[in-house]
């Protein structure tokens, strides 16, 4: 069976504080750090992150980049840029980077990239060291400037051939 996606139910708008913990999200900060920089606390962070989880209709218990990606998608935070320069990915490349962007079970990510679920964790750090990106949160906020992500594209998982 294929993982499913995104849900078509309307996303609900984030409020304003939630909105300033969603973009710190995108800069790659965790929970501890976004109370630091927000004067919440850590808690009260972890439940915005759970609200904007919900709001978005993303997995439950998906990791940050998975997010992060949703939160793109659904241009909740400000468009992300890089001055990177875009890297020439390869087919199967592109697969597994969409793929850690919409879900954090490794069996979900092999399924989707087509690959084995033991060759997972090489090609993705392969994927990292190619875009030069230092871990996945970056990779997907950097995959969405290039336009690589997001602007989605039709694909016979969005038009219901798998629902």
């Amino acid at each position: 069976m294929t993982p499913r996606m995104m849900t078509s139910a309307p996303i609900t708008p984030l409020t304003p504080t939630q909105q300033r913990v969603a973009q710190h999200l995108v800069d790659g900060l965790g929970p501890q750090e976004i109370a630091a920089r927000t004067g919440l606390s850590a808690v009260t962070v972890r439940q915005y992150v759970r609200d904007i989880r919900e709001s978005l209709h993303c997995p439950p218990r998906c990791k940050p980049p998975v997010i992060v990606h949703f939160l793109c998608n659904a241009r909740q935070v400000a468009p992300p840029t890089t001055d990177r320069p875009m890297p020439e990915l390869s087919p199967e490349q592109q697969l597994l980077l969409r793929a850690v962007a919409e879900h954090s079970n490794p069996s979900d990510i092999a399924a989707i990239a087509k690959i084995a679920p033991a060759d997972v964790r090489a090609a993705h750090d392969e994927l990292l060291d190619k875009t030069g990106a230092a871990n996945t949160t970056q990779l997907v906020v950097w995959a969405h400037a290039w336009g690589l992500l997001g602007a989605r594209r039709a694909t016979t998982m969005e038009s219901g051939a798998i629902q």
